[in-house]
């Protein structure tokens, strides 16, 4: 950050194509967006087809295309269950539902609550435990304990924090499935962030309103500085934050995948996360919120850069990183000892003095190999690393691959949820899809037009098998079905149906 405004200028532009040969460009940006909102829309059909009142999100970087290949992200899942209310305000309580009560007080850190159990039938506290996942507190409350999801974790799971890690297997990607429940009213704190004469000035009117209606979740994790661990919630407000991700510019996303690089390259390479990702994700929307968007340009990401990188060691210093939307909640918080600080001040200092320098020590993604070519200082034949056209390739493959298994795992909960009367379940799930094909947004129509042709299929094949079995002719309903799902694959769709016309 003290070289000459040249320097800078041609080091930010070589880093940017650096950056957009990885994978970090806009058509890769939006490619990846669109089937992650894709399998959003596909999951929760699938959900809600099966009678289940769960919606599916996908958040993170995976969604948000703040990735690499080198970065080696986890795909981030969240199952909201509607069953449960979470209501701020006693007219919020809804009739058979699980209601619950959220409470900050005193004993509860900022950007956390303690869910109290309210009765079902009529709107009133609940005074008996139901089962062994709640306990009565000191003042005669019923709390929920945020653990209750670990005594019915899938096999091959682990907990870290709120999620239930699922190991990827045969080179697929790690999910990490957090559960969560839905507080439908606004928190007075996302009220209070759209007000901010810095986000006034960022996002559009219309971005703005979009916010401040998306849904808040909570989930079943404590702060790292909890009087009582066991019952706090952490409060979620992923979905107005995925808003304002996906309104950054290209630039703003390079400057936080090279963050997270950074991270994981010098601050963490051995130790498990004295700063987190989402800390340098909070750390650039403060400097976005608190600049002109003029400045977040191509030309200008080594000095975005070291800016950010400036805020992350004051942050750092004060040990105070405020949330940015819930800006009570210090996600610093008891997050590192003495010590661990001192060391983190350090190499962000040396990192900061480098000038840049550090960049060219990057193994991740090559980026140090890439960068010197870029830059000329090393001849390009003595490197091999792949292409921008074979990293497109890549995910690509990746994300295609990730979507069939999407739809296979779909059908084999659709399947799996059918009860003995096989037929008339086939038939109901078909007719919530075309639903969904007809009267649902662009991308839930696309999904359910994956799905609907194998169940067609599927049906007809039942129909047609159980005509044979009983030495019946096949009836034109069976045909009918078969029909409609001849483009359910390539081929066995017809075989299907050519196997019972012949």
């Amino acid at each position: 950050m003290f070289q000459s405004p040249e320097y800078c200028k041609t080091l930010s532009l070589k880093l940017s194509e650096v950056l957009e040969d990885v994978g970090v460009n806009e058509k890769m940006v939006m490619k990846r967006r669109r089937m992650f909102m894709l399998r959003e829309s596909l999951g929760t059909i699938t959900s809600r087809s099966t009678g289940l009142k769960i919606t599916v999100y996908y958040l993170g970087s995976q969604s948000e295309c703040t990735t690499t290949i080198g970065l080696k992200s986890d795909i981030d899942m969240v199952h909201v269950d509607y069953n449960y209310n979470v209501i701020q305000d006693w007219s919020e309580w809804k009739h058979n539902k699980i209601n619950l009560l959220m409470i900050q007080d005193e004993n509860v850190t900022p950007g956390y609550c303690f869910l109290q159990l309210l009765r079902s039938d009529e709107p009133l506290f609940e005074t008996n435990i139901p089962n062994e996942h709640y306990i009565r507190d000191s003042i005669g409350r019923i709390l929920l304990r945020n653990t209750f999801r670990t005594s019915i974790m899938p096999e091959n799971t682990e907990r870290h924090g709120p999620s239930n890690a699922v190991s990827g297997v045969n080179g697929y990607r790690d999910i990490d499935v957090v559960f969560a429940f839905p507080c439908n009213s606004q928190l007075r704190s996302v009220s209070h962030f759209l007000e901010r004469p810095g986000v006034m000035r960022w996002l559009s009117s219309e971005r703005i309103r979009y916010a401040a209606s998306c849904d808040c979740f909570v989930v079943g994790t404590s702060s790292k500085i909890a009087i009582y661990p066991d019952f706090e919630w952490r409060i979620s407000t992923s979905l107005a934050e995925r808003c304002l991700m996906f309104n950054l510019n290209i630039t703003q996303l390079q400057c936080y995948v090279l963050m997270k690089i950074i991270l994981k390259n010098f601050l963490n390479p051995h130790t498990v996360n004295a700063l987190s990702s989402f800390m340098c994700k909070t750390v650039l929307l403060h400097c976005i919120e608190n600049t002109e968007q003029n400045i977040w340009k191509r030309d200008n990401l080594f000095t975005c850069l070291s800016y950010c990188l400036l805020e992350l060691h004051s942050y750092v210093q004060n040990e105070n990183c405020p949330h940015f939307i819930i800006s009570d909640n210090n996600l610093m918080a008891g997050q590192f000892t003495a010590e661990e600080k001192r060391d983190v001040l350090q190499k962000l200092c040396d990192i900061i003095q480098s000038d840049g320098r550090c960049l060219l020590r990057i193994s991740i993604d090559d980026i140090s190999q890439r960068l010197q070519v870029k830059l000329s200082t090393i001849v390009h034949f003595a490197c091999y690393f792949p292409t921008s056209l074979e990293i497109f390739e890549h995910f690509s493959c990746d994300l295609y691959i990730s979507f069939m298994i999407g739809v296979s795992t779909s059908l084999v909960l659709m399947f799996y949820n059918l009860s003995n009367d096989h037929i008339c379940n086939y038939k109901q799930i078909i007719l919530k899809l075309t639903y969904y094909s007809v009267h649902g947004n662009r991308l839930e129509q696309l999904a359910s037009r994956y799905l609907a042709p194998f169940l067609c299929s599927t049906l007809g094949l039942i129909m047609a098998s159980s005509s044979i079995e009983q030495n019946n002719p096949v009836q034109y309903e069976a045909l009918k079905w078969l029909t409609l799902g001849l483009n359910s694959d390539v081929t066995s769709g017809r075989l299907k149906l050519a196997s019972f016309t012949v």
